[in-house]
């Protein structure tokens, strides 16, 4: 399992921050519907328990958005993934589909309302650590332009930043030609209950995208 750890600085400014990783072997496919008919079921029940005007009090979303305010960063300028995933459903304009790892991290995301993030391994150089993002870091997102990640909670390996809970660099996108990826789920509420979600990405991508050589780790 790849090394990854908290800054203590940003454990101090955040200090129920913990983080859910696996690792794996895995085959990316372009569409799985097996895999849609899941997501879309859960795309229903969200729809039917989950106002749009409830969406920051969900307690995992209003514990990230409190741990970006303490950061120094506006939660509603640089949302996290769960709750921009979230927003777009309840709003009625479904999800994206990506390739079937892509769409696993995102149900993940949807399932736990956490973030989560996704990135090929063979473009990472460890060791990773998930630190304070820099003043004047930045860098290109997915589908995005440069994205300002001063203040954010970031993940950089040897390179470099690559990673956070808002939105993820190009440099470590999964692309159909990703063999191995390491998934990271991030929880502003402590650790309880990311056990869960880690043997929950672990069944899915072994169900859908023949994840082999799975490792599960969690950083508390």
């Amino acid at each position: 399992m790849i090394r990854l750890a908290i800054n203590k600085d940003l454990k101090t400014a955040v200090p129920d921050l913990a983080l859910g990783c696996i690792s794996a072997d895995v085959l990316v496919e372009k569409r799985n519907e097996a895999l849609w008919r899941e997501i879309d079921r859960h795309l229903a029940h969200l729809s039917s328990t989950i106002k749009p005007e409830q969406i920051n009090s969900v307690p995992q979303i209003a514990a990230m958005r409190g741990a970006y305010k303490a950061l120094g960063k506006d939660p509603s300028r640089y949302r996290g993934s769960a709750e921009a995933l979230l927003r777009r459903v309840l709003s009625g304009k479904g999800l994206y589909r990506i390739n079937s790892v892509v769409d696993i991290n995102n149900l993940v995301s949807l399932e736990s309302l956490n973030p989560a993030g996704t990135y090929d391994l063979e473009k990472i150089t460890p060791p990773v650590e998930l630190r304070i993002g820099a003043a004047g870091e930045s860098y290109k997102g997915i589908g995005k332009d440069l994205i300002n990640i001063e203040s954010l909670p970031v993940l950089a390996d040897a390179a470099g930043p690559f990673g956070s809970p808002t939105s993820d660099s190009e440099r470590a996108m999964v692309s159909m030609e990703t063999q191995k990826v390491l998934m990271v789920v991030f929880s502003f509420t402590g650790p309880e209950g990311l056990e869960r979600w880690v043997s929950r990405a672990s069944e899915l991508l072994r169900r859908h995208c023949g994840g082999e050589g799975i490792e599960t780790s969690l950083v508390p």
